[in-house]
């Protein structure tokens, strides 16, 4: 990925022997990125590599289709950033900054890396080692990626509740679903602590479950329905274990198409919600 024709560097890149050096100094990365002379990130399961072209084409594209075609001037909250693929993205896309915050600092080393490599201007991001549920949210955002985050928090009330209060104009939500009937939070535990926001157990909800969610907190969300062109390394999308939902506080733009709900899970749903209202 080139970096952004606004983007200007302060210091010259690392030469290429000293950044393939420090990137394998780390002992994995989720995303890979290419830079000069041939060096690149060390992904070696192309699969994964695949995995997230597709997510890119799938909502990131979305997005950016329902901004104008652009990002342009736009500020963008990156929660749980990774490696800071998206923010990339997001300034490739046009967006005026970006603030990337992970609760690994692991990764913001892989992201402060990547973007010192990529020549980015340190004017147009700030990325953070912080807990998403507890760091400072003071800034306004325009848009706002909460992208594998959702399905590792045990509070996805005040999860969104802090969303909401940066006034962002499109909330990008990326989250593995529970397959249970209507609107609920299975309890999860994860395999490592480390992988939770706030410990191993965790709530993943259902699809009617984000839905509802984002509705107590002004936001129309819209279930984006998958256009993968290779399923390779997606079976939890394919399996709808996993949708991407594009939310507004405004009426969701027509030109998004909608997942549908599967109709034996639509008419559980309608029986649930009768039952709970007789």
């Amino acid at each position: 990925m080139a970096a952004p024709t606004s983007a200007t560097a302060t210091k010259p890149p690392p030469n290429s022997h000293d950044l393939q050096e420090r990137i394998d100094a780390f002992p994995r990365w989720h995303y890979r990125f290419e830079f000069d002379d041939g060096v690149t990130t060390p992904v070696p399961d192309w699969s994964r590599v695949n995995r997230h072209e597709q997510r890119r084409r799938y909502f990131f594209d979305a997005l950016v289709a329902i901004m104008g075609g652009s990002l342009r001037g736009r500020r963008v909250l990156d929660l749980g950033c990774n490696a800071g693929f998206w923010s990339l993205l997001a300034l490739e896309a046009g967006a005026g900054f970006v603030l990337g915050i992970d609760s690994q600092q692991t990764y913001i080393d892989q992201a402060n890396l990547v973007f010192e490599a990529k020549g980015i201007d340190p004017a147009s991001h700030r990325f953070e080692h912080a807990n998403v549920l507890e760091c400072d949210l003071d800034e306004d955002f325009d848009i706002v990626l909460c992208l594998g985050v959702m399905e590792h928090v045990a509070r996805p009330f005040e999860l969104l509740e802090r969303i909401a209060n940066v006034g962002a104009k499109v909330v990008v939500i990326d989250t593995a679903l529970s397959r249970a009937s209507s609107s609920f939070f299975e309890v999860s535990t994860l395999a490592e602590a480390r992988d939770g926001v706030d410990g191993k157990l965790v709530l993943v909800p259902t699809r009617q479950a984000v839905i509802e969610l984002a509705a107590r907190f002004g936001l129309q969300a819209v279930p984006l329905a998958r256009n993968m062109s290779d399923w390779s390394g997606l079976e939890d999308y394919r399996s709808l274990r996993r949708l991407a939902f594009i939310c507004s506080p405004e009426a969701p733009s027509p030109t998004l198409p909608v997942e549908r709900a599967s109709p034996i899970a639509a008419r559980w749903a309608t029986m649930v919600d009768y039952a709970r209202h007789r």
